[in-house]
């Protein structure tokens, strides 16, 4: 069975990213980082880089979007790099839950034991 992604041809990998391993230290990425198209695919432009932007017309997840391109993670993000650089796209954390009082916490906790 293969495996998206894993059986790709190094050397296509390789071209994809300019022969790039690894996106930027301070990358804005991780895997559930919500990705944003900010302009349409333009003529010329690396069909993964176009394919990308269509894909997240919608916010998408970056572990969603590297499933559906069937890349890797890594060579996901050093695309997305690549087009936050020129602007066309944003990248934006999912909303964090509220911090909730410990204290609240435990009471929900020793109101559950009661039951």
């Amino acid at each position: 069975m293969s495996r998206p992604g894993r059986d790709d041809s190094p050397d296509r990998l390789y071209t994809l990213t300019g022969g790039r391993a690894h996106s930027a230290p301070d990358s804005p990425f991780d895997l559930v980082t919500l990705v944003i198209a900010e302009s349409a695919p333009t003529p010329g432009m690396q069909s993964e880089h176009a394919r990308i932007l269509q894909i997240t017309q919608r916010p998408t997840p970056l572990v969603e979007l590297a499933a559906k391109m069937k890349l890797p993670v890594s060579i996901t993000k050093i695309l997305l790099s690549d087009l936050l650089a020129a602007g066309h796209v944003r990248a934006r954390h999912p909303n964090k839950a509220a911090v909730i009082d410990p204290d609240v916490l435990e009471q929900v906790l020793l109101g559950l034991r009661n039951l």
